[in-house]
């Protein structure tokens, strides 16, 4: 490669990288995502330096109608690559440089390639937490009109994958709200956290320029600048931060993924899958697969692989800045891809999924589901310690199921060959419309109590 093909490195090597240098040294096929956030950054930065004199007005002017020109003409088209120009950055300004001559090189003035690329990449991850925020925020939306919809809609409750307790769906699918509900939080205080701008620590020490951090800073819709230059240049827990909690995210809708793919089975057919969110077989017509269901499930690898690539990356590195920090965006970026189509299509799936009340309600009183409700009156109606109830209980399914029977179905009679304290009230707690309905704690399963959780969820959406 002949001298000075890559003047961004300028007089220090005699001669261009190798080929296979070149080709493990440049980012730009990953970072070119960034152009965005490079330019408004660059144009944030020209502003200081000419408001503080460091550049003057006039060449400010004309490097930043050179910035707005590229951003028209990369907003229409793809980025013409060269990996002799390694990055985003470094594109950007060659190309600056053809358009205006040497005056594009005052751009670079007090700041290194070190702090652009963590401004850029902290500017790029704030809008990324905010659309996945958004993404969440649709979801949640869609679980409270199914809710809300299904607030009476009995169904079995399972710990253990074994029928429990009757709940209703719309508590169940309110459940999942509250998971995403503390996901939005996790992205919050991710997003809180990274909004502290590098821009102005230059490579690691700060620059002898006056440069106005708290401007660039503002510019830019941070809250302050960082505190540290050798921490600006060298911090990636945003990054780790966001793909954490989109780990989380990815386990919770996997969490509801799974249960779509049993409740589509044959043996529960809790619900029928709409069309646009299931496929056929090659060979069984009768067949509709849970795909999109089952593909979501799966993701939760990608974001515990983006997790495992950046904290290995950051593991035991020095300080400031190092090459392997180049590693950092792939797994971000993949990472946010993945959430924004998991979480579009988990969404869809919310809204046109058609759910089968009277097939949930057959099962829900499978398995003697209320017999917590005869404990329960046991204690609270005849005194009953409950270890007692709970043997006397016990002993009543073991009758029903010998009668091959439900509880309800029990005569009076035998119930109270097992207790004598038992009476003909027994009989207005032992179907699974009463147990449901008799859940009135705050944040229990009944009908009440579940319309009162979507109302106070709408409040907190809007």
């Amino acid at each position: 490669m002949a001298e000075g093909s890559n003047s961004m490195w300028g007089g220090r090597f005699a001669e261009g990288p190798a080929a296979i240098m070149q080709e493990i040294n440049a980012s730009i096929g990953t970072d070119k995502r960034m152009w965005r956030e490079d330019i408004a950054a660059s144009r944030a930065h020209l502003a200081m330096l000419a408001e503080t004199g460091i550049v003057s007005r006039a060449d400010a002017a004309k490097i930043d109608a050179g910035l707005q020109e590229i951003a028209d003409e990369w907003s229409q088209g793809p980025i013409e690559e060269d990996l002799a120009l390694e990055d985003i950055h470094m594109h950007v300004e060659a190309k600056l440089r053809q358009r205006l001559g040497p005056v594009a090189g005052r751009l670079h003035t007090a700041r290194s390639r070190n702090d652009q690329v963590a401004t850029d990449f902290r500017l790029w991850t704030r809008a990324a937490a905010d659309r996945v925020d958004a993404g969440i925020a649709a979801m949640q939306d869609a679980l409270l009109t199914r809710s809300e919809e299904h607030a009476d809609t009995l169904m079995p409750g399972f710990t253990h994958l074994q029928g429990a307790q009757p709940v209703t769906l719309g508590h169940h699918l309110m459940a999942y709200y509250e998971m995403l509900r503390r996901d939005r939080g996790r992205f919050a205080d991710c997003r809180r956290r990274l909004n502290e701008s590098p821009l102005g620590s230059a490579a690691l020490a700060g620059t002898g320029f006056p440069v106005d951090r708290q401007m660039t800073a503002r510019a830019l819709g941070f809250d302050a600048p960082t505190r540290n230059s050798l921490d600006a240049v060298s911090d990636r827990d945003f990054a780790l931060e966001f793909a954490s909690a989109g780990l989380q995210l990815s386990l919770h809708l996997s969490r509801l993924a799974e249960e779509i793919v049993i409740w589509a089975s044959q043996p529960y057919g809790f619900v029928t899958l709409p069309d646009s969110f299931s496929t056929g077989s090659s060979i069984m017509p009768q067949k509709r697969n849970p795909d999109a269901a089952e593909l979501i499930r799966a993701k939760p690898g990608t974001l515990l692989a983006a997790v495992t690539r950046l904290a290995t990356m950051m593991k035991g590195l020095p300080l400031a800045y190092a090459k392997d920090m180049q590693e950092d965006k792939a797994p971000v970026f993949e990472a946010h891809d993945t959430l924004i189509l998991s979480l579009a299509a988990m969404t869809g799936m919310i809204r046109d999924i058609d759910f089968v009340p009277a097939r949930m309600g057959a099962v829900a009183g499978a398995g003697h589901s209320t017999a917590t409700d005869l404990a329960d009156w046991l204690v609270r109606e005849a005194d009953v310690p409950f270890r007692d109830a709970h043997h006397i209980t016990g002993r009543a399914v073991a009758a029903a199921d010998a009668a091959g029977c439900t509880l309800a179905e029990l005569p009076l009679d035998t119930l109270r060959g097992l207790d004598e304290r038992i009476d003909e009230r027994i009989f207005g707690v032992l179907s699974v419309e009463r147990s449901a309905a008799s859940r009135t704690s705050y944040g229990g399963t009944a009908p009440d109590q579940v319309r009162a959780r979507v109302a106070e969820a709408r409040k907190e959406l809007t």
